[in-house]
C-alpha cells in the first residue's frame, strides 16, 4: 500500500502533463520547431539510447558528477565540523569561504577551463565548488543545533571530547548533512551541465548544445528528459540511504496523523 500510495500520484500528475503537452502540440497547436510533440521526443530518446549515441555522453556527465559530488561533499562536511567545533577557526577561515561562495561560479567557469583544462578535471572541479556551499552550512547548523542538555550530560559521564562529538553531536546533525546532500546532488547536475555548456567535447551538457545549433529541439528534449531523470534518481537514492543511516529521525508516516490528531 506505502508504494502504491507513493508511485500512483507521480504518475498520474505525469499521465496530467503528457497529455496537456500532446493537446498543446496537436493539429492547430504549437509548431514542432517550438514544441515537438512527446512522441518525437520519446523516439528521439529512444533511438539516441538504443544505438549508443547517448551513452559515452552520459557517462562524462555522470562521472563528472558523482566524482565532484564526492569531493565537494567530503570537503563540506569536513570543514563544516572545524568551522562548527573551533570558534577560532571560523574567524580565519569562514569569511573567505563566503567570499569564494558569494562568486556566481558560472563567471568562474572561463577560468576553472583556463587552470584544469577542457575535459574531466575542469568539471569535477565546478561540481565541486557548486554542491560545497549547501552541505557545509548544513554541516554546521546540525552540529550547533545539538541539544546542550545532551552534551552536558555526556560530560558529567567524563566524556572525552571525540566521544561526545562522535555519538551526540553527529547523530543530532546527521539530518540536517543528509538534507544538505539532497540539495548538493541536484546542483552537483547543474555544475557539471554548466561545465559542459562552457566548453566540452562529451557530456549531455554538450548534447544539448549541439541539438540546438542544428534546431534538433526533439533531442535538446531528451537531453533535458535525461538530466531530469538523473535528478531524480540521485534525489531518491540519497533520501533511501538517509531512511536506512538516520533511521531515528524518520518522519512520521502520513496516514496515522489523523489518528494522533
Amino acid at each position: 500500500m506505502t508504494l502504491l500510495r507513493n508511485v500512483v500520484p507521480p504518475l498520474i500528475t505525469l499521465a496530467l502533463v503528457l497529455a496537456a503537452w500532446a493537446y498543446a502540440t496537436g493539429p492547430g497547436g504549437l509548431p514542432s520547431y517550438l514544441l515537438p510533440d512527446p512522441l518525437s521526443v520519446g523516439r528521439a530518446l529512444w533511438t539516441g539510447l538504443v544505438s549508443g549515441e547517448y551513452g559515452p555522453h552520459i557517462q562524462f556527465t555522470l562521472t563528472s558528477t558523482l566524482l565532484g559530488y564526492g569531493i565537494g561533499s567530503v570537503a563540506a562536511v569536513a570543514i563544516g565540523v572545524l568551522v562548527a567545533e573551533s570558534r577560532t577557526f571560523e574567524r580565519f577561515v569562514f569569511p573567505y569561504i563566503v567570499a569564494i561562495q558569494a562568486m556566481p561560479k558560472v563567471a568562474l567557469a572561463p577560468l576553472i577551463l583556463v587552470w584544469f583544462g577542457f575535459g574531466l578535471a575542469s568539471k569535477v572541479v565546478l561540481v565541486a565548488l557548486i554542491c560545497f556551499f549547501p552541505l557545509l552550512v548544513n554541516t554546521i547548523a546540525g552540529i550547533r543545533r545539538t541539544d546542550p542538555e545532551l552534551i552536558d550530560m555526556a560530560r558529567s559521564f567524563s566524556r572525552p571530547a571525540w566521544w561526545i562529538f562522535l555519538h551526540v553531536k553527529l547523530p543530532a546533525a546527521a539530518g540536517a548533512i543528509c538534507a544538505g546532500l539532497e540539495i548538493g546532488i541536484v546542483l552537483a547536475l547543474i555544475g557539471a551541465i554548466v561545465g559542459e555548456f562552457v566548453a566540452a567535447e562529451k557530456g549531455v551538457g554538450y548534447l544539448i548544445g549541439s541539438a540546438t545549433v542544428n534546431m534538433n529541439v526533439a533531442t535538446m528534449f531528451a537531453g533535458v528528459l535525461l538530466l531530469a531523470g538523473f535528478g531524480i534518481a540521485g534525489s531518491a537514492l540519497v533520501r533511501f540511504a538517509q531512511r536506512r543511516i538516520v533511521f531515528w529521525e524518520r518522519a512520521p508516516d502520513p496516514s496515522t496523523r489523523g489518528e494522533r490528531a
